[in-house]
């Protein structure tokens, strides 16, 4: 973060901040460091205070002053992001959303709900439940709708439902000089004009902040079902997962683990899984569909050596293991106590999958620290953890460079740096070398257009003028 310079608060800018949102702004040190840092690997970074935002008005008083006065403005959720997205690294106001966490609406008949940004995935399904519906897009992480719209979430389920940007059909959002807009529609089909919704996901707070939400919601299926099945290498547990996908079964998640993340996994929860490489899927449709999905499933698999196919129909057995994925996360940094993790978000063409995840463990065996593959294979995106003691520079700065020659060889074979966890600090050079100098002065126009002052979210996605 040596390209960035904190920007001084105007003098008696607090003052008139505590007048313009009376009651909710704070500068308890508690509170400045919660607000500071987040999952990355990066140092906390605190604001010069925090403003407990309750409505779209809020946001608007404080984009304003904030506007006037040049003052950096940060959105923040529950702070789970893995890159950095909000550490105010030049300073200013982070705006908590998290007590907006209303919801606005429910349509069942339309298969939507309108939602405050500040509510988290679980509560929403918790209530969408009782009208026999679910909001599909599951990070793991119980995040804030608005964080994951912002930085453009997608996770498990994916393959099957999509991503944020697949299940956002309308926002409301506050732009930097404090302008209220709201984008897109509840319809299904909309070519009205420029698709601003699209343009505001996966922006990470840099060109609005996110307010409220409409949300494509899907009904809960008749039956869902699990199975876990384990392999002798990595590579057939990927080419397995592929050919799954390619068969045309319509799996609901299909998530891989290596045998260190299961080996983790079991530790953190206590569970007895088989530590090899392992396939999770899930089924969801009829009863009988979700059967036969099993079936089919079961026999490409065996194909490729997969051995111990477990099928599950009860629920209880399905969510615990599912929650063995879920933990995979936490699970390894716990593997390494006082460790943190650099996590990269490699995601390629799917014929492109075996190739990137064989480069992957090329690239990391031998290295000075402990590492793990996971992800979502049926989508072609797939992470590694690289754990390294933060006081090491020496093993800090070996999980960077091999982090960043795999995104470089993931770029060259037609994939991103980014499948999910977004740009943030960590991957803004890769986002360039991705991109193009064209594509990133468009980029840098569309920044200017909607934020001239550059007081949204500053630091992420675009590295500095003049740097590349």
């Amino acid at each position: 973060m040596s390209d960035t310079t904190r920007r001084p608060l105007p003098d008696g800018f607090l003052d008139l901040l505590r007048a313009a949102v009376p009651g909710r702004v704070t500068i308890v040190e508690s509170e400045l460091q919660r607000h500071g840092t987040d999952e990355s690997s990066y140092p906390a970074v605190l604001p010069d205070a925090v403003v407990m935002a309750r409505s779209t008005e809020d946001v608007q008083a404080v984009l304003r002053m904030c506007s006037a006065a040049g003052v950096p403005v940060i959105p923040f959720g529950v702070g789970s992001s893995l890159e950095g997205h909000v550490l105010p690294v030049e300073g200013g106001i982070t705006i908590d959303l998290s007590e907006m966490d209303a919801i606005l609406e429910v349509r069942p008949d339309d298969l939507l709900v309108v939602v405050q940004a500040g509510l988290r995935r679980i509560p929403l399904n918790e209530r969408l439940a009782r009208d026999g519906l679910f909001f599909s897009v599951d990070p793991g992480a119980d995040a804030t709708l608005g964080g994951m719209a912002s930085t453009g979430a997608s996770g498990t389920t994916t393959v099957r439902y999509g991503s944020m940007r697949d299940n956002v059909l309308s926002l409301t959002a506050v732009l930097a000089d404090g302008t209220v807009i709201r984008t897109g529609s509840p319809t299904r089909k909309d070519a009205a004009g420029y698709d601003l919704t699209r343009l505001l996901v996966g922006s990470e707070g840099t060109l609005a902040v996110i307010t409220e939400l409409t949300l494509r919601v899907f009904g809960i299926p008749e039956r869902m079902s699990a199975a876990y099945c384990t392999f002798d290498t990595l590579a057939d547990g990927v080419a397995a997962a592929t050919a799954v996908v390619r068969s045309g079964v319509p799996v609901a998640r299909c998530e891989f683990l290596d045998a260190p993340s299961i080996r983790a996994v079991n530790a953190y929860q206590g569970t007895m899984l088989t530590e090899a490489p392992s396939l999770f899927f899930e089924f969801h449709g009829t009863k009988s569909g979700v059967t036969e999905q099993a079936q089919e499933t079961h026999e490409i698999v065996a194909e490729f050596g997969a051995s111990d196919f477990t099928w599950t129909a009860d629920e209880r057995e399905r969510r615990e293991l599912w929650q063995a994925r879920h933990n995979a996360y936490p699970a390894g940094i716990a593997s390494q106590p006082g460790a943190r993790s650099l996590t990269t978000d490699a995601a390629v063409p799917l014929s492109r999958l075996p190739e990137a995840v064989a480069c992957a463990e090329e690239i990391f065996s031998g290295q000075p620290f402990t590492w793990s593959i996971l992800g979502h294979v049926a989508d072609g995106n797939f992470h590694a953890l690289l754990l390294f003691d933060p006081n090491d520079e020496l093993t800090h700065a070996a999980a960077k460079a091999a982090s960043s020659e795999l995104t470089s060889r993931v770029i060259a074979m037609g994939g991103t740096c980014t499948g999910e966890h977004g740009i943030g600090l960590g991957k803004r050079e890769a986002l360039a070398l991705q991109m193009g100098d064209a594509t990133m002065g468009v980029m840098r126009s569309v920044k200017q257009a909607l934020d001239p002052g550059n007081i949204l979210n500053p630091g992420k996605i675009l590295l500095p003028t003049g740097t590349a």
